[in-house]
């Protein structure tokens, strides 16, 4: 899987920019706040239709203007793609490959994959279960088609039981509305579960593997899929779920009405990372939760492979420069395979490590060499 060129307009801070990369390892260097961050958002993009950093359009399409537009061609599979996202412009959005409309925007990953990794990441082991979740949800959507619609699906039945619970002290009629969505959200959960189950247990061996190395064999890390105590299972058959899913909810209900909050569902989910058998976001230092990060990101990269047939793009925002020698040697020691894109500050010192082209960023305008 190859990104070769981008295209720009009017993208964050953006106005037109055609930018042909390197094959095997791109670094984009620059001082902050000059659009290096905003490169790598428009590949995210263009993997997944939608933003890591933002919900709304609106913060993406440069300041005074009415829409953005990007473009880039791929090559994967054998085959050359050119992929488009066109959104604003007083017009729906509109998604295209090879000039042909996609269904919905999960179409994108079946032509472009991307790692995501970021300083904020390093901080995934400690951070709550919503950011486990995220990591989950979004090497989920580019993997499996089916599980983006029915996340997608699941997050719109949440939002609007939610309301429900809210409204239903002035509205008691809307109560009689519940049943309906339990059922729904028990069917769209399992969904949900069955894939997370699957991804956690691949996560844990080449995690475990890769967390092994790192820590010079040292330390083993096991990675465990926590969904709702009822889910005996995790693995088991699609209406058994929803069986186990409806009980939850079914002993949740009276505290849902109380707290006026959906307390039941894999809305909760976590996944349990521990270090040699104890919880590492109790227990683990601060060396060993980033080592136990790299591990799961690199690890995602690696399932990516196995499924996919080929790696996927790997995107490192600025990531070496929050690792202490150790772990940068060992980040830059699996980069071997796959295309890489790289941020820094200090282009003179990382381009001495790795063999690639080096792009500088300047007031969102890119220069080769």
């Amino acid at each position: 899987m190859r990104l070769d060129t981008l295209f720009l307009e009017n993208f964050r801070n953006y106005t037109a920019q055609q930018i042909t990369f390197d094959p095997v390892c791109s670094v984009i260097c620059g001082e902050n706040a000059q659009g290096k961050t905003n490169l790598l958002e428009a590949m995210v993009c263009l993997s997944c239709g939608k933003s890591h950093r933002t919900r709304s359009e609106r913060e993406l399409i440069r300041f005074g203007e009415e829409g953005y537009r990007l473009e880039a061609s791929i090559h994967t599979r054998d085959r050359d793609f050119l992929s488009r996202i066109e959104a604003g412009y007083r017009r729906k959005k509109r998604i295209t490959i090879n000039k042909a409309p996609a269904r919905t925007s999960a179409d994108l990953s079946q032509v472009l994959n991307t790692v995501f990794f970021c300083p904020e990441d390093l901080q995934l082991i400690r951070d709550g279960p919503a950011a486990r979740r995220r990591f989950l949800d979004a090497s989920l959507c580019q993997l499996r088609p089916r599980y983006g619609t029915a996340l997608a699906e699941y997050q719109r039945l949440h939002e609007h039981k939610t309301r429900i619970l809210r409204d239903c002290a002035e509205r008691p009629d809307l109560v009689a509305t519940l049943p309906d969505f339990n059922l729904r959200m028990a069917e769209t959960g399992a969904v949900l579960i069955h894939y997370r189950a699957r991804f956690a247990r691949l996560l844990s061996a080449y995690a475990s593997s890769a967390h092994s190395e790192c820590s010079g064999g040292r330390e083993q890390l096991t990675v465990a899929y926590q969904t709702v105590k009822t889910v005996t299972d995790p693995f088991g058959e699609h209406p058994l779920l929803v069986e186990q899913l409806l009980e939850h909810q079914q002993a949740h209900q009276h505290a849902e009405m109380a707290s006026r909050q959906c307390l039941s569902g894999p809305h909760k989910d976590d996944l349990d990372v521990q270090l040699n058998g104890r919880c590492a976001r109790s227990y683990a230092s601060q060396g060993q939760t980033r080592t136990a990060a790299l591990s799961l990101k690199l690890a995602a990269r690696e399932i990516h492979r196995e499924i996919m047939g080929e790696y996927p793009i790997l995107l490192l925002d600025d990531v070496l420069s929050e690792l202490d020698p150790r772990r940068q040697e060992y980040v830059l020691n699996r980069l071997g395979n796959g295309q890489v894109f790289i941020t820094c500050c200090e282009e003179d010192r990382l381009h001495s490590l790795l063999e690639g082209t080096v792009f500088r960023v300047d007031g969102g305008a890119v220069t080769a060499g």
